[in-house]
């Protein structure tokens, strides 16, 4: 493709996705102004970007519902004009990075300690010569790290702004290449790939940091009181995606549920771009009961609706389109609350909510091996995930992605080599490669297996 051509010329299949995408970011602009008036969603923005955003930072909690939802709506309105002037390809993974900035802005990222790393990325395109349309997505959740940003720029007696940015800038140049390696080593078993990617930044960064004076903690700022209104809001937004890919989608309403029930069929590992595979309905129908689950999982956790389970339940309806589907999440969600009967922990414990929810990252693994498989993994990644965020200090907003590459690197070859008697491989597919193309893709036959058998 030449990505010189005029910005009309260079989206093509997907192009109409963007207006969709401003509506989406205008009702979130409009459910915070319902909720609260201009004026404490002023004061609040200012509290979002004065804020350290360490895990778990919600911004609900700290800066009110209004000042939340509008905050996402400027991260969210940001990453669609990144998209849009990087002539950037529109596939499955654009709403993927529209799930995560979204809901991530809900607790971590704000419209201002995103713009270092983003910065940072466009340079190695820069120095790579390439154009910054193959790495706009990339560099969008590299912004797992913005809480390093807030925290050396905000002068908490430790770092300035120049360093907050300067440092902000090297994650973004470092990310992209970093990723293509991590994703390699995973196999596609993690769909948290650039989340695994940047816990090992942090397990640099943070020490680092440490080493020089600084004294970075984790938090547990959590709000609790929202589960009607969020409850009310989330429901009316899934069961519209489901009713416009069922009859407003282009397509006859048995086709479209044809069409998710073959997306049911397939295993989920990366790269599984539904969108290029089955077209828009069935993805609709599968966002919407995707966030359905949940939401259930949450409330029948006696869990809240706040801004990180409200992130968490947007990052799987963004994932709907990559690889997640009803089938694989239910076993990996289900070995989690397993883990919740045996452990010293409960299911209503807030880091446990949100592994209840990220914890499909693994997703694949199930799709894969089978649901026997999913629950292993979902149950092992309950309790590692709840470790491996004291160590960088909450400054890896994507923490469940850190913890889901290291059980995807052990599980994988484990399971292979003993269950299914075949030789364990790298991914040879490059990361980047599948997210510059938007033509149609012939779904993988079901239970596949791309391995070779053992000799």
């Amino acid at each position: 493709m030449d990505y010189h051509l005029p910005l009309h010329h260079a989206h093509i299949r997907y192009e109409r996705m963007f207006p969709y995408l401003w509506i989406y970011a205008g009702l979130l602009a409009l459910a915070g102004f319902c909720l609260d008036s201009p004026a404490n969603i002023f004061r609040g923005l200012v509290t979002v970007v004065l804020s350290e955003d360490a895990l778990i930072t919600d911004y609900i909690l700290i800066a009110g519902p209004g000042a939340a939802l509008v905050n996402s709506a400027l991260v969210t309105a940001i990453s669609i004009c990144v998209l849009y002037f990087s002539n950037d390809k529109l596939n499955g993974m654009t709403l993927v990075v529209i799930g995560l900035m979204s809901g991530f802005s809900l607790f971590g990222k704000n419209f201002i300690n995103i713009w270092p790393i983003l910065i940072g990325t466009w340079l190695y395109t820069r120095y790579r010569k390439e154009p910054f349309g193959a790495f706009a997505n990339i560099g969008l959740m590299a912004t797992a790290l913005a809480p390093v940003i807030s925290y050396i720029g905000l002068d908490n007696g430790w770092g300035n702004p120049f360093w907050g940015t300067l440092v902000g800038i090297t994650i973004g140049f470092i990310v992209p290449p970093l990723s293509t390696y991590t994703y390699r080593i995973q196999n596609g078993m993690n769909l948290y790939n650039t989340g695994f990617a940047c816990g090992l930044v942090a397990f640099i960064c943070v020490p680092l940091m440490s080493s020089l004076g600084a004294d970075p903690t984790t938090h547990y700022r959590w709000a609790t009181g929202y589960n009607r209104v969020f409850c009310l809001m989330l429901c009316v937004f899934c069961f519209s995606l489901i009713v416009i890919g069922l009859f407003f989608a282009g397509k006859p309403v048995w086709a479209s549920w044809a069409g998710y029930r073959r997306l049911l069929q397939t295993s989920g590992r990366a790269p599984s771009d539904y969108l290029r595979m089955f077209g828009p309905a069935p993805v609709l129908i599968n966002m919407g009961i995707n966030g359905l689950i949940g939401l259930c999982f949450i409330l029948l956790g006696g869990g809240n609706l706040n801004g990180p389970t409200l992130g968490g339940i947007f990052t799987i309806m963004g994932f709907s389109a990559f690889g997640k589907h009803a089938l694989n999440i239910l076993p990996v969600m289900g070995g989690v609350a397993l883990g919740g009967f045996v452990m010293h922990w409960s299911l209503s414990d807030p880091p446990v909510q949100l592994a209840c929810l990220f914890c499909t990252t693994l997703a694949p693994v199930s799709g894969y091996f089978g649901w026997p498989y999913g629950i292993l993994a979902g149950f092992l990644h309950s309790s590692v995930v709840l470790y491996t965020g004291s160590p960088v200090a909450g400054m890896n907003l994507y923490n469940n992605g850190f913890s889901g590459g290291l059980i995807a690197i052990v599980l994988y070859p484990t399971i292979l080599a003993i269950a299914r008697r075949r030789k364990p491989v790298l991914q040879d597919e490059d990361y980047f490669e599948h997210l510059e193309h938007d033509e149609p893709l012939t779904p993988p036959a079901p239970d596949e297996l791309m391995e070779d058998e053992q000799s």
